[in-house]
């Protein structure tokens, strides 16, 4: 990805193990993946924990409070769901309530294939490079997934910034 337009959309996620790269999908998904860059540029991500992951599944963060029920201060963001688009391995969902237009800041990566997904939840982006490194995350217990003393992004900043 060499072209400036293709560069705004790849974010940097720094995690315990080492870089990821995601690249933000702004064709299906604009609301979400303006939502990821934005909070992303201000720092919002940097040392939130990935609070809930599940074997086989994903890994969720975005929710600085680390109990899965927090956000950004910006308004919750409208529905993008696509057919486009499926929810594979490194596949970036948007993380909501019930109401479906109910994303804000939280994200979560898949581990594996959720065909059950698909059309259910905003897909915003896919890990394109360092998955390896979100397969090292640690996970939560039980059917919830949740993480005691889970580990957090690092830094989290759009390719673009000056000082990703």
């Amino acid at each position: 990805m060499s072209t400036e337009t293709d560069k705004n959309d790849l974010i940097y996620m720094d995690v315990p193990e080492g870089r990821v790269v995601i690249r933000l999908r702004p064709d299906i998904a604009p609301l979400a993946a303006e939502r990821l860059r934005t909070l992303s540029a201000e720092g919002f991500y940097d040392n939130v924990p990935f609070h809930r992951v599940i074997s086989g599944f994903m890994a969720q963060a975005g929710d600085p409070t680390g109990t899965g029920s927090g956000g950004s201060e910006l308004p919750d963001l409208k529905a993008e769901f696509t057919r486009e688009a499926k929810f594979l391995r490194g596949t970036v969902g948007m993380a909501r309530t019930s109401d479906p237009n109910s994303a804000n800041s939280q994200f979560f990566i898949m581990f594996e294939p959720s065909p059950h997904l698909d059309g259910q939840y905003t897909i915003v982006g896919d890990v394109i490079e360092g998955m390896e490194h979100i397969d090292k995350i640690k996970r939560g217990a039980g059917g919830s997934g949740m993480v005691r003393e889970p580990d957090r992004i690092a830094r989290m900043r759009p390719a673009s910034a000056k000082n990703a």
